[in-house]
């Protein structure tokens, strides 16, 4: 087991130490004893961008049968032990990856790192055609509840399909296609069990309240034995030019409360500094109530009742700015999309005031360090930077970045990205004439699947704001 440890500059006093096992794993720590809880995230480098067609929604339906029972832990017993035990746990599925993690007292620290390692270790033991069945309804259920039968519902997975062009590894979002988790089959979860849940293609990070030596030893006992496998096929390209080149567009006529605006614009890749400069842009833009969209549609055009402006980052695709809108009353669409233009246009030609970036960069600010102040979110960075970008110091820089970009290069990415040859745009129209125009924003735009406690929850960690 080798290790290196790093205190960064610009890093707020935090540290983190990297560790690697013999059989691949690596594993990330940080001590934090301000409270007596440590954080257990475990980040395996597999999404929907690693699925086939025909298997769509497999990454989802594999994190669901994760809970279903190991070889020492039968039935909902991970659950049941965790939160026996005083802690929180939960799982999620993204385009990227799929994540796994517990919030423990500091005490019960070996009991979930035992639990995560029986699963990668022995899950094939438990896995059969009843859990297969079981957890297969489980996710046809929530795709029913919470895409199909809800208002906007299908609205990321219809932007997703447009922005992202057929056989693109990001053209279908997580959730999958209720024909394909029709056809999954259990050697299909088998097979995609052996392929990406392998301690080689995983990172580990333990957060908080630890003895670092103690710590290694535990991961050392239940990890160290667990065979790596070489297997796994390198997901498909997704690179794409810069602009989409056109304008995309679908009209949506549903039982909606309102009509809508829903675009998505394609903008630089996660993990560089042209992304942070987008994501300052778009806080500016549509971040709040503070924002010029929405100083412009709700407060003074009072045209909208809603208006958003956020990034989806994506590290291995272009990342997505997700713009979304609810008319008020009996206002027309075209009347909305005209307003954004101008304010977008205008946005490109001055670029942000010197008040506008303060108060992007000091949003931005806040939730970093809102996300690092916890040792679960913590924990939850640390792996995403090292399975992502190879290197989790990056997690504990990452404010340092954000408030070095400058004024000109806010202005620079959305004169060359915000622009109307660069969007996919989806027009919701009520189907009835009664409908009422009080919709609530839908939820952000990432939509990542989550397993709690036998119910289904969507979690949007690091999506649009």
């Amino acid at each position: 087991m080798g290790h290196t440890t790093t205190a960064e500059a610009g890093s707020g006093g935090l540290t983190a130490t990297e560790h690697r096992l013999a059989n691949g794993l690596r594993v990330v720590l940080s001590e934090d004893h301000l409270t007596p809880v440590a954080a257990v995230c475990l980040w395996y480098d597999v999404g929907s961008r690693h699925e086939v067609k025909g298997r769509t929604g497999l990454a989802h339906l594999f994190e669901h049968l994760m809970f279903q029972g190991s070889a020492q832990v039968k039935g909902n017993g991970h659950f049941e032990l965790v939160q026996g035990a005083g802690g929180s746990l939960n799982g999620t599925t993204s385009f990227e990856r799929t994540n796994y993690f517990e919030t423990m007292p500091a005490h019960q620290l070996e009991l979930a790192l035992w639990l995560e390692a029986d699963r990668m270790g022995s899950l094939l033991a438990a896995l059969d055609d009843e859990s297969m069945e079981n957890q297969r309804d489980v996710v046809k259920n929530e795709r029913r509840q919470r895409y199909d039968n809800v208002p906007y519902g299908t609205a990321f997975e219809k932007l997703t399909a447009l922005s992202y062009p057929e056989g693109h590894p990001y053209h279908h979002t997580p959730i999958g296609s209720m024909a394909d988790l029709d056809a999954a089959t259990l050697e299909d979860a088998r097979q995609f069990f052996r392929t990406y849940y392998a301690p080689n293609n995983a990172v580990l990070s333990v957060v908080g309240d630890i003895d670092p030596q103690q710590t290694l030893a535990w991961i050392e006992k239940y990890f160290g034995s667990i065979a790596s496998h070489d297997g796994k096929p390198a997901p498909r390209d997704g690179s794409l030019p810069e602009v989409i080149g056109e304008q995309l567009r679908e009209v949506v006529v549903e039982e909606v409360p309102a009509r809508a605006l829903m675009a998505a614009y394609r903008l630089p890749h996660d993990g560089t500094r042209a992304c942070d400069a987008a994501d300052l842009a778009l806080t500016v833009l549509g971040g709040g109530e503070s924002s010029r969209l929405y100083n412009r549609l709700v407060r003074r055009d009072r045209t909208a009742v809603a208006a958003g402006f956020g990034l989806l980052r994506l590290a291995g695709a272009p990342s997505m700015g997700w713009l979304d809108v609810k008319t008020s009353g009996d206002v027309e669409v075209p009347v909305i999309e005209a307003a954004i233009d101008e304010e977008l246009a205008r946005f490109a030609a001055e670029g942000p005031t010197a008040e506008e970036m303060e108060r992007a960069q000091a949003q931005l600010e806040r939730e970093w360090l809102d996300r690092l102040g916890t040792v679960a979110g913590r924990a939850d960075e640390l792996c995403r930077y090292a399975v992502l970008f190879g290197d989790p110091q990056l997690a504990l820089t990452a404010v340092k970045r954000v408030l070095e970009v400058t004024p000109q290069e806010v202005q620079e990415v959305a004169k060359a990205r915000l622009r109307p040859d660069n969007r996919a745009v989806l027009v919701y129209e009520p189907k009835s004439p009664e409908a009422v125009p009080d919709a609530a924003v839908p939820e952000d735009p990432e939509q990542e699947a989550t397993v709690e406690a036998g119910r289904d929850e969507t979690e949007n960690e690091e999506t649009a704001k």
